[in-house]
């Protein structure tokens, strides 16, 4: 038997799981803890999950305690990102083409006459072992297979890695329905927030899928790495770092209710022109004024505060979204806000949206170089941003790299 606990102790853990995935609103979110929740249920090492994008099957999330072990704590592993053919040549291939599960006790002992093999380059690489490897397509009520969710190396209370038996296939098989169900919910979600984004991207070509999906990844790794330093609980950290997500791809949302005329213009902007421009932080605001949920009050203080200054020279500063006329920018009268009066979502998110603007290429300058960008972001400090902010985003450099690479422009 693979598990330390009882079955019904399993039991009541995947239950347990089963309603955290489905409070959970983000997609990329809830992949990440499918796969963390997952490994837990069958005690496995290691893990990874894919998603399925055309014809091929793209890597999400890897995740690997063996490794992990290795690193400083509060370091992450590398940012992982590529892609191969949905094909029977590989695992997972063969797992979204037959939509059956794959259990393999040795995947360096394959049958030679089983259509797919198992890739050892990420081992080679590594210097890590791959043994025993479960992989399960997560296939909706309808047979649309929304990724594969592949499990590694089970290990018994001795930490011996063990086959898969029939209680783990059991738990897992009953896990991914319940993952699939929540996974479909949150690619609605992520549908919705996506047409906000587009919307946005009418008025200010800036505002593009690729463009909030870094400026949301880059800003959950900054607060992961922050959550770590102020100790902050586990729950608490899961439950931010959700809403956080969304909120800061809707950042510039507020974008909508600005005219082409001034959004658009290619020259400098007149002081009239500048303050009708800084109004897309409270008219970003308004849209989640009816607070409904922790999401609400988060997205309305990253769209609202995000072009705050630690120094206290940024906008709009202490506004009063519910007694302002937004058809008269020039006369909204602020007091400025500063340091840490400033919400930390807006902080994290303002360093990441400046590092990925001055990164990206645009039809009306160049990319910044890396080296000048990463400068610009440290003289910065402690003036712009909030310096432990930059602090951090700096330890984080090689994952915000590896970001970039996920989220191409197209």
């Amino acid at each position: 038997m693979i598990e330390s606990k009882s079955r019904e102790e399993k039991l009541q853990r995947i239950i347990e799981s089963e309603k955290t995935l489905n409070e959970i609103k983000d997609v990329d979110v809830l992949l990440e803890r499918i796969l963390t929740e997952a490994r837990d249920i069958v005690h496995a090492d290691a893990g990874s999950i894919y998603i399925i994008e055309e014809n091929n099957l793209k890597i999400r999330y890897a995740q690997n305690d063996t490794q992990q072990r290795r690193l400083a704590p509060g370091q992450k592993l590398p940012f992982q990102s590529f892609s191969f053919p949905i094909n029977e040549k590989s695992m997972c291939g063969y797992c979204v083409l037959t939509q059956e599960m794959i259990n393999e006790p040795d995947v360096y002992a394959i049958s030679p006459e089983k259509k797919y093999s198992f890739n050892k380059s990420s081992d080679l690489v590594t210097g890590y072992r791959s043994k025993s490897i479960i992989a399960i397509p997560l296939v909706t009520v309808n047979g649309t297979i929304l990724g594969v969710l592949q499990i590694i190396n089970p290990q018994d209370k001795s930490g011996n890695i063990i086959p898969f038996d029939s209680d783990a296939v059991l738990y897992l098989k009953h896990f991914a329905t319940s993952a699939t169900q929540a996974l479909e919910r949150t690619y609605l979600t992520r549908e919705m927030v996506m047409r906000m984004v587009e919307m946005a991207g009418f008025r200010d070509p800036k505002e593009t899928g690729s463009h909030v999906n870094r400026v949301a990844s880059y800003s959950v790794e900054i607060y992961d790495r922050w959550a770590f330093k102020h100790n902050i609980d586990k729950d608490e950290s899961n439950r931010f770092r959700d809403a956080f997500r969304i909120a800061a791809m809707l950042h510039d949302v507020g974008k909508v209710g600005i005219s082409d005329l001034v959004l658009k213009k290619p020259g400098k902007f007149t002081e009239e022109e500048y303050q009708i421009i800084k109004g897309h932080t409270y008219i970003g605001a308004i849209l989640f004024k009816n607070k409904q949920s922790s999401f609400d009050s988060m997205a309305m203080d990253v769209a609202l505060h995000h072009h705050e200054r630690w120094d206290g020279k940024g906008y709009p500063g202490k506004i009063d979204i519910n007694n302002i006329d937004i058809e008269k920018p020039s006369e909204i009268v602020a007091e400025p806000m500063s340091g840490e009066e400033i919400p930390l979502s807006a902080r994290i998110v303002a360093v990441a949206d400046v590092f990925d603007a001055l990164s990206s290429q645009r039809v009306y300058k160049k990319a910044w170089t890396e080296e000048e960008v990463l400068n610009e972001i440290k003289a910065q400090s402690g003036k712009q941003f909030d310096p432990e902010i930059v602090d951090i985003f700096l330890e984080l450099v090689p994952q915000i790299k590896a970001i970039q690479n996920t989220w191409p422009d197209l």
